[in-house]
């Protein structure tokens, strides 16, 4: 339960500030409403993507033995 309340808070600090940063570029509330319930829906794909990549580059850097101070 505890998790899924700070998920829940984190979303709609997330939330709050993409609609006010928006805001002050914009002035306009329409356009920050949609750029800040937007934004998280692409954040969230670009994470799971970023994500990926890590998970390549590890995989490709474990198989490497480690390098020795004194090599």
């Amino acid at each position: 339960m505890y998790a899924a309340k700070k998920t829940l808070s984190y979303s709609l600090m997330h939330l709050s500030v993409a609609i006010s940063v928006a805001y002050a570029l914009t002035r306009d509330w329409r356009a920050a409403l949609a750029i800040g319930l937007i934004e998280p829906l692409f954040q969230t794909v670009a994470f799971a993507v970023h994500e990926r990549i890590w998970e390549r580059i590890g995989r490709g850097t474990e198989a490497a033995p480690p390098r020795s101070a004194t090599a």
